[in-house]
């Protein structure tokens, strides 16, 4: 079996890619776009010209590509063109184009009691809890240790998460139980030579000394939204939705909430204002302040209509 040569072109990009820093899901992405580029082009992307790169961007206008996906391309090709071949003629004239904005779904707190009912076993109720009951993201909830449970401080710490952030969320007394039942049920033939403190809460079946993949973790999660009888289209990062946006209808302070959200600007936090169903439903509609009978307003208690007289 041969393998194909890396070309020095991308072996560049990677080294430049590695000394930003850039995680492994990011540098992915930008070689998929160059990838596309250069098939696009039938050439190396080094020899793009400005025509190429408006005659590529007409054509995934004129293709079935989601907007989205466009943008991820093209902040790929901007990297590449700006950073690796320091063409900033090029890199100027790589656009993006402005996503529609779409209120995140949200699940019921019957359809939540649904899901963690039907759970097919501990561990997905445990991780659905966590996604839930914390605001983790997939992600997070399957790189989470040992030693990020303090259950001293009645914390969870996240550690590097998106953007490289560190952030603490709330420990629960029911979580923390759960969480002790799942670490005597656990067993895992990959935890010889590993610390206790160390071990992945929920580790890799198959891979040593790495932890459950987020698409396993999806999986439970369909299976266990279909058995609820959940008919929309929620995903993992629903549970997180959810999270916010119902401790926003038990008045929460939304500052609270963008900390443990681990969201940087609080304009991203807001948009659960628009979808808290039990805060917008308990709004008064002027509609029912038509039908309601008008009060007679009680004359304030002082002085007369006519005047009296002063006294001498």
């Amino acid at each position: 079996m041969t393998t194909k040569a890396i070309t020095p072109l991308r072996q560049r990009m990677i080294e430049d890619m590695n000394a930003r820093k850039l995680c492994a899901g990011t540098q992915r992405g930008h070689i998929r776009a160059c990838k596309r580029f250069a098939a696009f082009l039938k050439r190396s992307p080094d020899t793009a010209t400005l025509e190429d790169i408006r005659l590529f961007q007409l054509h995934l206008a004129e293709t079935d590509v989601s907007i989205c996906t466009r943008n991820c391309i093209m902040t790929g090709l901007r990297f590449l063109f700006r950073v690796t071949l320091r063409r900033l003629d090029l890199a100027e004239e790589v656009y993006h184009i402005r996503e529609p904005h779409k209120l995140p779904l949200v699940m019921s707190v019957d359809e939540i009691k649904r899901l963690l009912a039907v759970a097919g076993s501990l561990k997905a109720r445990i991780m659905f809890s966590l996604g839930y009951g914390c605001g983790l993201r997939a992600s997070e909830v399957v790189h989470l240790k040992v030693r990020h449970i303090d259950s001293a401080q009645n914390i969870i710490r996240i550690e590097q998460s998106k953007g490289r952030k560190d952030r603490n969320v709330m420990l629960s007394p029911e979580l923390l139980a759960l969480l002790r039942r799942w670490w005597k049920a656990r067993r895992s033939r990959h935890d010889a030579g590993i610390p206790p403190q160390e071990r992945w809460l929920f580790p890799s079946r198959k891979s040593a000394g790495k932890p459950l993949t987020t698409r396993h973790f999806n999986r439970l999660f369909q299976e266990a939204a279909d058995a609820a009888g959940i008919k929309k289209g929620v995903t993992l990062h629903t549970l997180r939705h959810s999270f916010a946006t119902h401790l926003l209808d038990v008045d929460t302070h939304i500052r609270k909430i963008q900390v443990l959200l681990g969201h940087e600007k609080l304009e991203t936090t807001a948009r659960y204002v628009h979808v808290a169903a039990g805060m917008i439903s308990a709004v008064e509609s002027p509609l029912d302040r038509l039908a309601r009978p008008k009060r007679k307003r009680p004359r304030k208690a002082g002085r007369s209509r006519t005047h009296d007289q002063p006294q001498a």
